[in-house]
């Protein structure tokens, strides 16, 4: 029974894990700019998906892995300034419906470009399964938890330690006062969007090997990572890691305990409990007035 928990909680860690870094994309922007980009997702099918492509045209896998994330960071810039920042301005919901729309194309071309099929590839360090307390642990799920931690550990770094990182904290806290003593707003979405792109790239690669990957699987990694990112307080950055690791395990848990079948229905109850009892998340600020 012991072995059979920590099974589940394994895969719940794992899988929760890129849906916090999905989280931390959500929050990067939302701070910045107050958006909610519902094309997080497709950074996360991005990245994995681009892995696959390269490695089939016999790039080597360091070069391929390194163009699976630059690429769609990018591509995060492009959907700022060719759909965010000409709707500055803008109501909340049309600039929501703008985001989902760019995860439209998004989705399109790459369905067109790279098929429907599913695919993945090797996983980085084989797949002979760790054996831990009766359970059997991927040594992909510490690929994923290892550089889930690293880069959390890193943001926290840049913003605290880096020029560029206290210009976006400073842009998020007040954009005005940012702009008053001399910092470049628009540069910081631009790399918001190109920092939360890299992010959930990163997510879509280290999880393919283990759950593969298609053009239309970002749908759902990118709204259980804004479900995350709610849960756990919309803007918080530990509050996205720790919504992220919540959603995979109860999700895993309902998978092994009840049925699989309420899977994906999971983390939309938990959101509406969570936010019943506290409307601001698990770790969400208190409500301020700005003046």
């Amino acid at each position: 029974m012991f072995s059979q928990f920590l099974q589940f909680m394994f895969s719940g860690v794992t899988v929760g894990a890129t849906y916090a870094l999905a989280a931390l994309g959500f929050t990067l922007i939302y701070n910045a700019s107050n958006v909610i980009n519902f094309a997080q997702g497709e950074f996360i099918m991005l990245g994995g998906m681009l892995t696959v492509f390269f490695l089939k045209t016999g790039l080597p896998m360091p070069v391929a892995l390194a163009l699976a994330v630059a690429i769609p960071a990018a591509v995060g810039v492009l959907v700022e300034k060719l759909a965010i920042e000409p709707a500055k301005g803008a109501e909340v919901v049309g600039l929501i419906i703008i985001t989902i729309g760019a995860s439209l194309v998004l989705r399109g071309v790459v369905q067109i470009w790279l098929g429907k099929g599913a695919a993945a590839f090797p996983a980085f360090s084989g797949d002979a399964p760790i054996a831990v307390g009766g359970a059997a642990l991927a040594p992909q799920s510490l690929w994923v938890l290892g550089t889930t931690a690293v880069i959390v550990v890193a943001l926290w770094l840049f913003f605290n330690r880096t020029l560029a990182g206290k210009a976006i904290l400073a842009t998020s806290f007040d954009p005005l006062a940012a702009q008053l003593v001399g910092i470049n707003t628009q540069w910081v979405l631009l790399v918001s969007f190109a920092l939360s792109a890299a992010i959930g790239a990163i997510g879509g690669i280290l999880l393919t090997p283990i759950t593969m990957t298609s053009y239309d699987v970002g749908i759902m990694l990118g709204l259980k990572g804004f479900v995350a990112a709610v849960v756990g307080g919309l803007g918080n950055g530990l509050g996205a890691v720790v919504g992220g690791l919540m959603v995979g395990i109860i999700e895993a848990m309902s998978a092994g305990y009840i049925s699989s079948a309420y899977k994906d229905a999971v983390p939309f109850l938990l959101i509406f409990v969570v936010l019943f009892f506290l409307p601001r998340g698990l770790l969400g600020a208190k409500a301020t007035e700005r003046v």
